[in-house]
């Protein structure tokens, strides 16, 4: 049996020095780690869905702020950052064609408020204007922290974990604000901040705001959401 291929989305385009798209690896470990190929995927906007005809599952990366013309927030808050406009319009295209191929889907971070922008949800520009600086939801653009998360546990997600809470590697600066369509809260940060979303009518989408993937050392409860994406994407 062929193991499931694993569609993960690039970063933006980098136009200084010599082009490129890239992606950090520890995305890549992960989807390796439980069992699936990955395939990259960069953005192409004139053909979303493109990218997922040959993949049996998708996972959203993290990576730059989304731009808030997409969703109704002040433009040129002094803290944005790597704005896209060409992955912002290709991943919420490609969120629409998962959603509709019912292709099980794993959101991380800037994927999660990727999926709830996708469903008329918004977000917070800056979470520390809205929430403080009580919980660090990163130490800077440059490095991720850690802290606590707080499961519903009787969600999938907490199913899944096996955990009421979490120590997770965090490294953002948005949130989401007004959860989207068909969406709902499943964890959440001690400040409020929301942490996970799971799709009501859709069992194979799950939306994670911190970052599984620097965590998957052996016995790691954050491998379990690699483990079921591939699962899913198995016809498991």
């Amino acid at each position: 049996m062929r193991k499931p291929r694993i569609a993960i989305t690039t970063y933006h385009r980098e136009l200084e020095g010599r082009p490129r798209v890239s992606v950090p690896t520890s995305y890549i470990d992960a989807v390796r780690a439980a069992g699936g190929v990955p395939i990259l995927l960069p953005p192409d906007a004139d053909d979303p869905a493109a990218g997922i005809d040959v993949a049996d599952g998708l996972l959203l990366t993290g990576g730059g702020d989304i731009d808030p013309v997409h969703f109704g927030g002040a433009q040129g808050h002094p803290h944005q950052y790597f704005t896209c406009p060409e992955r912002d319009t290709f991943e919420l295209g490609l969120v629409a064609a998962t959603l509709r191929r019912s292709l099980p889907l794993l959101a991380i971070c800037r994927g999660m408020q990727i999926l709830n922008v996708a469903l008329g949800g918004d977000l917070h520009v800056h979470l520390p204007d809205v929430v403080g600086e009580a919980v660090p939801h990163r130490q800077s653009q440059e490095e991720h922290t850690y802290h606590p998360v707080r499961l519903e546990t009787e969600s999938r997600l907490g199913a899944l974990l096996g955990e009421a809470s979490l120590e997770v590697a965090s490294w953002h600066h948005q949130g989401v604000a007004r959860v989207g369509r068909r969406l709902r809260a499943v964890a959440w940060a001690e400040d409020g901040t929301i942490e996970a979303l799971e799709a009501e009518d859709a069992p194979q989408v799950l939306a994670i705001q911190w970052h599984p993937e620097l965590q998957i050392e052996p016995q790691s409860p954050h491998l379990a959401l690699f483990s079921e994406l591939v699962r899913r994407a198995r016809g498991g």
